[in-house]
């Protein structure tokens, strides 16, 4: 039973504004090779149409298969899921498949064929790679246009994150360095002053 539901484009960039780490999966332009890879380094640039950048460098498979299939996914993954983002981060997918190594689950994205993983994330987005740009050529940050979203309602929903002692599970996870990692934390309401 998935407990995701599609996200409204106006609130995707919600579901990277705190900071997780991310996974990014990538395929080849023929769909027959795909790879993930933890990244740290991604943020929300635009909300409408809602465009995200990310850090992969250029030297690895995941850029290699971004820039031939001109697509990507985005994948947040949860407390639950700790031990398998740091272990697809430590692992080059030039030496192996990391998806059967790890047994991830994965499903095609309908916008763009990336695989998206639900199991262990409590979110995606699909994206377009935007070569217009321009610097990607040059540096290791790749924009994106997100083309659609999803999230598990259980700790995403009416647009926002809700973070709670009963959901801890669920909550996304933020590299520190050397594997340690710390979760989102209670969530705090501002009062109108």
């Amino acid at each position: 039973m998935s407990f995701f539901q599609p996200v409204l484009p106006e609130h995707a960039s919600r579901l990277l504004n705190h900071g997780p780490t991310i996974l990014i999966t990538s395929r080849s332009r023929d769909g027959g090779q795909r790879n993930v890879m933890t990244a740290a380094w991604s943020t929300p640039v635009e909300f409408t149409p809602a465009r995200i950048a990310i850090v992969v460098d250029k030297s690895t498979l995941s850029r290699t298969l971004i820039e031939e299939s001109g697509v990507f996914g985005i994948c947040v993954p949860t407390a639950a899921f700790i031990d398998t983002a740091y272990a697809v981060g430590s692992v080059s997918g030039r030496e192996e498949e990391k998806f059967s190594r790890f047994r991830i689950a994965a499903q095609a994205g309908a916008q763009t064929g990336v695989p998206l993983i639900e199991a262990g994330c409590a979110a995606w987005l699909e994206c377009r790679l935007l070569p217009e740009a321009g610097a990607q050529e040059k540096y290791d940050t790749c924009f994106g246009e997100v083309l659609s979203a999803a999230a598990d309602t259980r700790v995403f929903n009416s647009g926002r994150w809700h973070f709670t002692l009963e959901n801890r599970a669920l909550h996304s996870i933020h590299h520190l360095g050397g594997g340690q990692f710390v979760l989102s934390g209670e969530a705090v309401q501002a009062k109108p002053l």
